[in-house]
């Protein structure tokens, strides 16, 4: 019998979660946000990226260090001697230093810190864009959980009536083509279940990684936990956080920032560093025990970075056009979410009026009068598949304002819902 192997893929479907869920981990939003920030590697490994472009402002504050030189006689030929470097012999030292003029040293500084700026940034998207995804996966996981109890209690119930009809129709009291009819809505109700179960593990893999956790999560949350994410806010007012608060815009400003610095620093180094020597020769000067000073400079005459000051410059006008084209997605894309956001919380609000628990008292009601065959089979299965398709619509319209809201707060760079 099909409906048979329907029942035996349910429980084993079911016994399979079951046997998962062994190991659970039930947390609420705050646990979830405080297990994600404390555990999640993709947040540990940006982390780690801070901290070595903070290592490279240390490195570029650090001076060039000095240069020792020691030459030693190697052969006299004079007093056929090797290494000929005591009193009569030969031996210089000299030391070096460079001196970095121009102001290219606190230019590469300030370069360095502004990266280790950008490090800082793009650490926080990578917080933003995490949270969106964890809080719209356990949100998701959340009203899949109902809708999955009470599609497994309406199969559990079908199960009940179909084994009575059966009976029935084996004596010959129903007609056979009822049981088909029932057996029809039963295997549509676990196709949908088995479906949802797909989406459910999905969301579950999605959240486990982000809380580094092999244990299925169970979501606890209360209908307040929706209500939360309705706030009026006007798409103006969102508009001017999100220009002054988007980490992908504060990035690009940065950039375009650093873009002008190097530049600048790329202007400074036309002007040429100085070398400063001093050194001591023991015999081979004018003098004995020679001691001398002098210093080095390249002379700008041909070479004076006019290729890469010229490239500078285009880069910062790049990073200029990059800024403003960013402005406008960010606007765009807030806009588009400021609308999808507004049309779910009436969609929201419709729902509230319209679902109570009425529709629990109807099921229970249509069951029982069924049962006593007070309704047909087809009013019966009709109300059933009815019933079905407003339940799966209601935690879909729950799911979505929570998405669009976190969506929004996406779009703007803070949390406002």
């Amino acid at each position: 019998m099909k409906y048979r192997s329907a029942v035996l893929l349910l429980c084993l479907l079911v016994s399979g979660f079951r046997g998962v869920a062994q190991d659970t981990l039930t947390i609420t939003l705050r646990k979830a946000d405080s297990l994600f920030f404390n555990e999640n590697y993709y947040l540990l490994a940006s982390a780690m990226n801070i901290q070595v472009k903070n290592a490279e402002v240390l490195q570029a504050k650090l001076y060039p260090n000095p240069t020792a030189t020691a030459e030693f006689n190697a052969y006299d030929p004079e007093n056929h001697q090797a290494f000929h470097v005591g009193q009569t012999g030969e031996k210089i030292f000299q030391f070096e230093q460079l001196i970095i003029l121009g102001g290219k040293r606190k230019s590469e500084i300030e370069m360095a810190k502004m990266n280790a700026d950008i490090a800082a940034l793009e650490f926080q998207d990578l917080v933003r864009q995490l949270k969106y995804r964890l809080h719209k996966s356990l949100f998701a996981i959340g009203q899949q959980q109902i809708l999955l109890n009470k599609y497994s209690r309406q199969l559990a119930l079908l199960d009940t009536i179909l084994a009575s009809y059966e009976i029935q129709v084996h004596k010959g009291n129903m007609p056979l083509k009822d049981l088909v009819r029932l057996k029809g809505g039963y295997l549509n109700l676990n196709n949908d279940r088995a479906a949802l179960l797909k989406e459910y593990f999905d969301e579950q893999t999605e959240v486990q990684t982000l809380l580094r956790t092999t244990a299925v999560v169970a979501f606890r949350f209360t209908d307040e936990d929706i209500t939360n994410y309705i706030k009026q806010k006007g798409l103006e007012d969102l508009k001017t956080e999100a220009l002054s608060s988007h980490p992908d815009l504060l990035i690009m400003e940065q950039d375009k920032t650093l873009a002008d610095r190097y530049w600048r620093y790329q202007k400074q180094l036309v002007v040429p560093d100085v070398n400063l020597y001093s050194s001591y020769d023991q015999r081979g000067g004018a003098f004995a025990n020679q001691v001398n000073a002098g210093l080095s400079i390249d002379l700008p005459l041909w070479n004076r970075n006019q290729g890469n000051i010229r490239a500078a410059s285009y880069q910062a006008k790049q990073a200029d056009y990059s800024l403003k084209a960013k402005q406008q997605e960010v606007l765009t894309n807030l806009q588009n979410s400021y609308a999808l956001y507004t049309h779910t919380v009436q969609e929201y609000q419709k729902l509230i009026g319209m679902y109570n628990q009425d529709f629990e008292i109807t099921l229970k009601g249509m069951t029982e009068n069924f049962q006593k065959r007070n309704i047909s089979l087809i009013e019966f299965v009709d109300f059933f598949e009815s019933y079905n398709l407003a339940v799966a619509e209601q935690a879909r319209i729950k799911t979505q304002l929570v998405s669009s809201a976190e969506q929004l707060n996406l779009s703007i760079g803070k949390d406002i819902y």
